[in-house]
């Protein structure tokens, strides 16, 4: 069974909300959610997940400070994350409101810790990540939190 850490900030509990549904997703494809705000994550405990799905709300474009401070913490286990699975997710009060800007800052910290990046599946738009906490969002991060459990299933032999 796949260990997959879902780590986020939610100031409001829109991000939170997205978060414990792509850890149902994790669930239904099989793997082992481990839910963790940034500040209750141990840097040091990286390497023994085999995805990690990132989370924060939407700061003027970009991840909130203090995910960005949890991913500059990754540099003394960075060469340990390399090929895991990693994948985004973000929400914001505004419909459009720089969700997929987002989501990207949030990859590229992962491309720089050397993982190997997923966004959500095809079924559910086939983009960057799961953005938004109302039930198509909610739908989004389940299906994204399912994609990433089987695919580190894959890569690592654990079902």
């Amino acid at each position: 069974m796949p260990e997959i850490l879902i780590v986020y900030y939610s100031r409001a509990g829109n991000t939170e909300k997205l978060a414990k549904a792509i850890a149902q997703g994790v669930r239904d494809g099989g793997g082992n959610p481990t839910l963790k705000t940034v500040d209750e994550v141990d840097i040091n405990e990286l390497p023994e997940f085999d995805g990690i799905i990132a989370g924060s709300p939407v700061y003027f474009g970009i991840m909130a400070a203090e995910l960005k401070k949890f991913f500059e913490n990754t540099v003394t286990v960075r060469r340990k994350l390399f090929n895991k699975v990693g994948a985004a997710f973000a929400t914001s009060a505004h419909r459009t409101g720089g969700k997929e800007t987002t989501i990207m800052s949030i990859l590229q910290a992962m491309l720089i810790c050397g993982m190997t990046v997923v966004g959500d599946p095809f079924e559910t738009g086939g983009h960057y990540g799961a953005a938004g906490s109302d039930e198509t969002g909610l739908n989004e991060g389940r299906a994204l939190g399912k994609r990433v459990a089987e695919l580190a299933g894959l890569i690592y032999g654990k079902k």
